[in-house]
């Protein structure tokens, strides 16, 4: 810019950029000092409507407390004033030690921090240990005069080295973690528990390493599991745990094991260190808020807020004529502001509206149909409330019979499927007279005894209201088993056989509609003209001396087999067959 060989009209030109580069970067270091002012600003207003958020609960509860008419509750809130009053002393105690380290950082720097309330005075309104001990100060940071500075933060809060700080942002550190678990175990014990039953707890870790949000939140389900804490305070005590926790170490611009100290006041101006511990001080009185509110709920009386009622009507999925029915009716009441989240297993949720999660699809299944799923509902301070929710559904399976009344026989010896439909009820039970029924998967089994007639009676149960209704008996005639046809290989008797074929058949044909087996017990075979005596054996299948007179004999010859066959009723027949070569 200023080398040997430039001209002095150049080097004014390179000047007069140096300047400007130098005014340019002032202004945008104010930008971004007065925009650390705003932030801090806007983090005081949410700091005072927390504390107020937070005494509107525990005005509520000390009003119970103070009420002489409900004695009960009374007794019980007076107890739980005792947890927010600890709540309150351990908060107070943060938010002081907060505030002192602002104060020691702008004194350090050359501020005044003696005026209150003046009109150019950085403390608007001073800290009130005696009457507001969980309000912060109230500052202007518009006053400070060296918002810029930045040593001064760090060597008080950091000290040397940001990956082992040594100031007093490690005492600060602590009690951050320390109130978490302070807190988190107030919370969890402060439940009353009745007479002989072990007391609530909560066992907080210390959890300032995770890998995310996931992680971080299935280490905390997993020390809810391992205490004992109430099942209504389990996504409290998480959301206020999981708001107090930040990663202890990280890498900050290739830096590894950066403490959080280290990481969020290192080189921070004055201004942007201020807001930092005022940023804390607003996580402390949001916990805080969090835990009044839900210690107030246990006294009943408004931790959910609603809107909108609506009349509601339960009964009996399943009811037939002349049943005794019982119908439930409730007024419901929702916040239409504030709709459920719903979810179910294996289905989708078309809609929420009326306080109500609107499940649509098809019904399945053989008997019955399980809908599992959640419904999920915050209270007025924004805490999730999970439920679990099922409903069984019976299945009806729609069907039309055409019966045959000629037709109506059970064998004996045979396993005859037997299927009945009970409508209008969800289980169909079958019984009989003079013959025996088993339930066999999809269908019955009817076994008939000797005899002429039968009959089975077609009954109805409801699982709803656990009644049996009988619907009908049908008669069916009882009659043995018919006789196979017999067949070599594929010919059937009477038809035309090949000489090639070596195994006989004994089986229905296809109009006879019975999956019956049957099995050859022996065999004879008949040629005409051939010497000697037949040949015979057992099985299904030919000997080699009847293959051979088979391949012997004349085309157009009729051969004759008699056979002994046994079927599944156990009877031995004798069945003979005819067959043309």
């Amino acid at each position: 810019m200023a080398g040997g060989k430039e001209t002095p009209r150049q080097k004014m030109i390179g000047m007069m950029y140096l300047v400007l580069t130098a005014l340019l970067a002032l202004n945008v270091s104010k930008s971004i000092l007065d925009a650390f002012v705003a932030i801090e600003e806007n983090i005081q207003i949410s700091n005072e409507n927390e504390f107020t958020r937070g005494q509107e609960k525990y005005e509520a509860l000390k009003e119970v407390s103070e009420d002489k008419t409900q004695k009960d509750l009374q007794l019980k809130a007076i107890k739980l004033m005792k947890t927010v009053s600890e709540i309150d002393k351990i908060t107070a105690a943060r938010i002081k030690m907060i505030d002192d380290l602002k104060i020691e950082i702008l004194t350090e720097c050359g501020e005044d921090v003696k005026t209150v309330g003046a009109e150019k005075s950085i403390i608007f309104k001073a800290y009130d240990a005696k009457n507001e001990p969980l309000k912060p100060i109230r500052m202007k940071l518009e006053h400070v005069e060296g918002m810029d500075k930045y040593d001064e933060a760090m060597r008080i809060i950091i000290g040397e080295d940001i990956t082992n700080p040594t100031g007093k942002g490690v005492e600060l550190w602590k009690s951050y973690n320390g109130y978490r678990k302070e807190l988190t175990s107030l919370i969890a014990s402060s439940v009353i528990v009745e007479k002989g039953m072990p007391p609530y707890n909560f066992k907080a870790p210390e959890i300032n390493a995770y890998k995310d949000m996931k992680d971080l939140s299935k280490q905390v389900d997993k020390a809810i599991e391992s205490s004992n804490v109430a099942q209504d305070d389990k996504e409290a005590i998480k959301k206020i745990y999981i708001s107090l926790t930040k990663p202890e170490r990280s890498v900050v611009h290739d830096v590894p094991n950066v403490h959080w100290i280290g990481k969020t006041f290192d080189h921070t101006p004055v201004v942007a260190a201020i807001a930092s511990l005022s940023s804390l001080q607003k996580e402390i009185l949001t916990a805080r808020a969090d835990a009044v509110s839900l210690i107030r709920s246990r006294v009943g009386g408004g931790e959910y807020s609603f809107n909108k009622i609506m009349a509601l009507a339960y009964g009996p999925d399943l009811a037939n004529n002349g049943d005794d029915i019982e119908v439930q009716v409730l007024m419901a009441a929702y916040d239409s502001d504030k709709q459920p989240e719903v979810t179910v297993q294996g289905g989708t949720v078309s809609e929420t509206r009326d306080g109500k999660g609107y499940i649509r699809m098809k019904a399945s299944g053989a008997s019955e149909m399980t809908l599992k799923g959640t419904i999920t509902i915050k209270n007025k301070s924004g805490v999730p409330k999970t439920e679990n929710w099922e409903k069984n559904i019976k299945i009806m399976k729609p069907m039309g019979t055409v019966s045959l009344p000629e037709l109506n026989v059970l064998y004996i010896g045979y396993p005859n499927k037997v299927d009945g439909v009970a409508s209008g009820y969800d289980q169909t039970i079958l019984s009989g007279s003079g013959v025996s029924l088993t339930k066999s998967g999809q269908y019955w089994i009817g076994s008939p005894a000797k005899g002429k007639e039968c009959s089975i009676t077609v009954s109805g149960k409801s699982s709803v209201t656990n009644k049996t209704a009988s619907l009908g008996t049908f008669k069916f005639r009882v009659s043995r088993l018919p006789d196979p046809s017999l067949y070599w290989g594929a010919a059937k008797d009477g038809e035309k056989g090949s000489r090639n074929e070596t195994r006989l058949f004994a089986k229905y044909p296809p109009e006879i509609p019975l999956n019956a087996t049957f099995s050859i017990k022996s065999w004879e075979l008949s040629i005409p003209g051939a010497p000697g005596a037949p040949p015979k054996g057992s099985g299904n299948t030919l000997s080699p001396q009847a293959i051979s007179l088979l391949k012997q004999a004349k085309p157009g010859s009729v051969i004759g087999f008699m056979t002994s066959v046994v079927g599944p009723d156990g009877v031995m027949r004798k069945k003979g067959g005819a067959f043309t070569l």
